[in-house]
């Protein structure tokens, strides 16, 4: 294992696109630089990098769990990276069912029309509309 150094990881975030990440009171953290990255799967991966970002090179198993754990790439992705700016496959996000229903029409079916979440998990996408076809017809109450 070749650890890398702290200008190394610094590099790679940037050239994946992490984005700085902000502490509670939403400015930068100070005592270390932190970056994000937000994957296709809904997760987001977390790094820091400690002050000063210089050649100062990582020991082996901290390297080691900073790539599994923190940057979720092997050795060659990171190298890769940072050597040839070529960008880690983090494959995409699943494609819902076909028959998936909209997030907007599930919404409407739960806090609009008053449908219980169960009911509407069992809904096909034309039961879907015509419950909410049904409730629009209806006068309002009042």
């Amino acid at each position: 294992m070749n650890p890398g150094s702290r200008r190394d990881h610094d590099k790679f975030c940037r050239t994946e696109g992490w984005t700085p990440a902000r502490n509670a009171r939403g400015k930068k953290a100070s005592h270390h630089v932190t970056y994000e990255l937000p994957l296709p799967d809904g997760r987001v991966l977390r790094t820091r990098i400690s002050h000063p970002v210089n050649a100062a090179t990582y020991g082996v198993s901290l390297w080691a769990h900073i790539l599994r754990e923190q940057l979720d790439v092997t050795e060659a992705e990171f190298w890769a990276c940072v050597k040839d700016g070529s960008i880690p496959s983090r494959g995409s996000a699943p494609a819902p069912p076909e028959d998936a229903l909209p997030a907007g029409l599930v919404w409407q079916l739960i806090y609009s029309a008053g449908v219980p979440e169960a009911d509407v998990a069992r809904m096909t996408r034309d039961e879907a509309i015509a419950r909410m076809n049904e409730f629009w017809a209806k006068p309002p109450e009042g």
